[in-house]
């Protein structure tokens, strides 16, 4: 099937929720008509490995697809791969989902739907778009459509930390990514962090938070301190087993 425009979720958005991955497509294709999706990996944890020639052959299978359905502009989901993408895809358009939902709008279902609760949020910025702050200012704008309250951490936008999930440091070294996940954490003034990443939001939870994406906030119920907050995967399995179902949703919305 031909379309001009793909949204790509990514790899850690699908592993965490593949209704928010369903939902999002959905209501793109509500607004942009047509709008179809890939479900692959960009590549760049395999050149963070510093297989510098495996990403690239991955790579060269993502490209493949976009133009197999004639792809002019792309929608991005992740951050990482907002940078790969835009650094190897040089004949298409790439836009981050946080920028074009400020000129889409949100489901007006959403508008609104934190005004009256009770918490308060603390935004941490993904680290590969610490220089985007069209991105940032996206996410605020969300926030602020919403009605929920956040707060600004001492390292934020292009200060931002690293969440402790950055260049493989987990499966390397986990006790390290431990330790900047804490580091992160122990400089909120809130026990409340919203992220618009999924590894970020699992590296928050790890640092001892209580973490949401920011797709969680606009598609899911009102969030309080009584809501149940989601926690990380009980096992690789349960990621992949996400992945699936999230494919077998995309597949589902563009039938």
């Amino acid at each position: 099937m031909k379309t001009k425009r793909v949204f790509i979720p990514g790899c850690s958005l699908p592993s965490y929720n593949p209704k928010a991955v369903e939902k999002t497509l959905a209501f793109l294709q509500e607004k942009l008509p047509g709008t179809g999706a890939i479900l692959k990996c960009c590549g760049k944890p395999t050149k963070a490995l510093g297989q510098v020639d495996k990403f690239h052959e991955r790579y060269d299978t993502l490209q493949a697809e976009i133009d197999r359905l004639g792809a002019e502009e792309v929608v991005v989901a992740c951050q990482s791969c907002y940078m790969t993408i835009s650094e190897n895809s040089p004949k298409q358009k790439v836009i981050s989902l946080w920028e074009l939902l400020p000129k889409i709008g949100l489901p007006k279902e959403s508008v609104g739907i934190g005004k009256n609760s009770d918490l308060v949020f603390t935004i941490h910025d993904s680290c590969p778009t610490r220089y985007k702050s069209f991105i940032q200012d996206g996410i605020r704008w969300i926030m602020d459509e919403l009605g929920y309250k956040y707060v600004e951490p001492p390292h934020t936008k292009e200060n931002t930390r690293c969440c402790g999930f950055g260049g493989m440091v987990v499966p390397a070294n986990p006790d390290l990514a431990l330790r900047v996940m804490k580091r992160r954490t122990e400089e909120f003034e809130t026990d409340y962090v919203v992220a618009y990443c999924a590894a970020c939001r699992e590296s928050m939870v790890k640092g001892g938070k209580k973490a949401v994406h920011i797709l969680d906030l606009i598609f899911g119920e009102v969030m309080t301190s009584k809501s149940e907050f989601p926690c990380v995967p009980s096992s690789p399995i349960t990621s992949w087993i996400n992945r699936y179902k999230s494919k077998k949703a995309i597949n589902k919305t563009l039938k």
